[in-house]
Parts: structure tokens; sequence; C-alpha cells
């Protein structure tokens, strides 16, 4: 019971603390005048990300390298299977044309090297850290210079955003950052320990966990997030929230913890990344035909997903 309560406090703390970061952080930024663009291409994009970098960074200082790496891939799975699955059950999503020409090229891509790297190796070194650390950067300018070449405006999320915490006084901005970023570190802690704990008591594998209950609750932003925007008809939201934290979860994550701590996962099967794989694959082809996701395929992507899971548990239960 008390590691159930000490889970459900770790993703509280994890999805408020995104949540403050996010206001402060667009609090300091509005107040310095930086464009209410730039701020949606980057912080915002990072803060949707904040709880699976700050618990993969925890779990590889702990040595738990399953974790770090299982709550990457299972957020990716997650991501599409469960929060673009459930969004396209609500509503069909239409695509914009910027996610296909370029954005799901660049999930591919970056996938397929994060899935080379773990099943030659069994983790992830400094050195493909620092590799994943620049391509994010180059992701990140790269989005800047076509927002601003294009004239672009923010999404209607980011706008609202802005526009609520615009006239925030920055001591009080500092102070929501201050406090989110607290709760992001007391979130993983608490989470990260009771996944363990959990595992222990059970006989289950880190990485089960890390691919299961890490990677479910550290998604839970995002799957607010889409699924909100989904009822709203805000299509672009839906998906591009979806796209958008895979490739950070890959480029930022995995570029940042094995920085700081190089990380192995040799818990992870070739069967979790080949899931991922194929999950961000069929994206193209399907967001592609007729640039929409529908329903059913929605739905098929759901069904995948939850198969999936009942596998983890019955193989775990073996």
């Amino acid at each position: 019971m008390l590691i159930a309560i000490q889970l459900l406090a770790g993703i509280a703390l994890l999805y408020y603390g995104a949540e403050w970061l996010v206001k402060g952080g667009v609090g300091i930024a509005a107040r310095l005048g930086i464009p209410p663009l730039i701020i949606g291409l980057t912080l915002v994009s990072f803060a949707t990300s904040a709880p699976e970098l700050v618990v993969s960074v925890k779990a590889a200082l702990a040595g738990s390298g399953d974790i770090s790496i299982g709550n990457v891939v299972g957020s990716n799975i997650c991501n599409v299977g469960l929060i673009l699955g459930l969004s396209a059950l609500i509503t069909p999503l239409a695509v914009e044309k910027q996610l296909l020409k370029f954005d799901v090229p660049v999930l591919i891509a970056v996938s397929l090297l994060l899935s080379g790297l773990g099943i030659a190796t069994g983790g992830i070194g400094r050195i493909a850290g620092a590799v994943f650390f620049l391509l994010l950067i180059g992701y990140v300018l790269c989005n800047v210079r076509t927002a601003l070449k294009g004239g672009g405006a923010p999404d209607d999320e980011v706008a609202d955003e802005v526009r609520e915490n615009r006239n925030m006084k920055l001591p009080t901005a500092f102070a929501l950052v201050s406090v989110g970023l607290a709760a992001l570190v007391g979130g993983a802690h608490l989470l990260v320990e009771g996944a363990v704990a959990i595992g222990d008591a059970l006989g289950v594998s880190k990485a089960v966990i890390g691919l299961t209950v890490v990677a479910i609750g550290t998604s839970l932003p995002e799957l607010a997030t889409s699924v909100v925007a989904a009822i709203r008809h805000q299509d672009d939201i839906a998906i591009g929230n979806v796209v958008g934290s895979n490739i950070f979860n890959i480029l930022c994550i995995m570029g940042i913890a094995p920085l700081i701590r190089p990380v192995q996962a040799s818990g992870i099967t070739w069967i979790d990344w080949s899931l991922m794989l194929f999950y961000t694959i069929l994206l193209y082809p399907m967001v592609r035909s007729g640039s929409r996701i529908n329903r059913w395929e929605g739905g098929g992507l759901l069904a995948v997903f939850v198969g999936y899971m009942a596998w983890l548990v019955i193989n775990a239960a073996e």
C-alpha cells in the first residue's frame, strides 16, 4: 500500500512539476521579450519531456540502466500506441505537412540510430550521448529557423500560455521554476524507488518496470495534453505533441543521461526495440495516406499496445 502511494505521489509531482516549470519558464521568457513561437519550439517542447528526462537521469545515476532506457523506449511506445491511438479514436486526426516532411522522418532516423546502438551494444555510452545531444541542438535550430523563415505563429496552446503568464512578476516566475524543478526531482526519486521496490517484491525485472509503470507514469503529461486536444479538435497539438515528445525523448534524454553516466540495458529485448521501431515507421504511411489518422487506425495502434502490455505482464509473471 505504501509503495502504491509512493508511486502515485511520484507521478503527481512529475505532472505538476512539469506544469509549474512551463508556467514559470514561459513567464520569464515572455517578460524578457522572447517571441511566443520560440517559446513553443524550445521551452514548452522540452518541458513535456522533463518527467522522462529527470527519471532517466535519476535511474542512470542509481545504476538502473534498464529503467533509464526502458523509460525512453516504453514512453515512445506508449506515446504512439496509447496516446495517439486513444486520441485518434476520439476524433480522426488531420496531419500537418511539416510533420510529414520533416519531423516524422527525423523521428524515424533517430529511432533507427537508438535501436541499432541498443541492440548492438546493450546500452548508450558517452560518445553516443554526445552525438544525440548535438542532434538535439541541430533539430531545435532547424525548427526555429524554419518557423522564423515562414513567419509562423505559435500554436493556440502556447499562445494561451504566454497570454496567461506574460504579466507574471519575475520573482514569482523564478519561484515557479524552482518549485517545478524540485517537484520533478522529488517525483523522479519517488517513482524510481517505488518502481524498483515493486519489481523486487514481485520478482519482476527492472526492464519490465521501466517499460510499463515508469513509462506510462512519465507519459501522463502527454496523455492529458493530446486527449484534451483531440476532444477540442486541435489535431496539430494532439499529433505534434506525440511526435515532438518522442524526438525529445531520444535526443534529449539519451543525449543527457549517458553523458552523466553511461547506461546499460541488457534487459531491453529486441522485441521492445522492434515495437518502438514498428510504431515509429508505421507513422509515415499512416499520416501520408490522406494526411489523416482515422479511428480504425487509432484502434489498431491501441490494440497492439494493449497486447504488448499483456505480453510483458504474462512473461514477467512466469
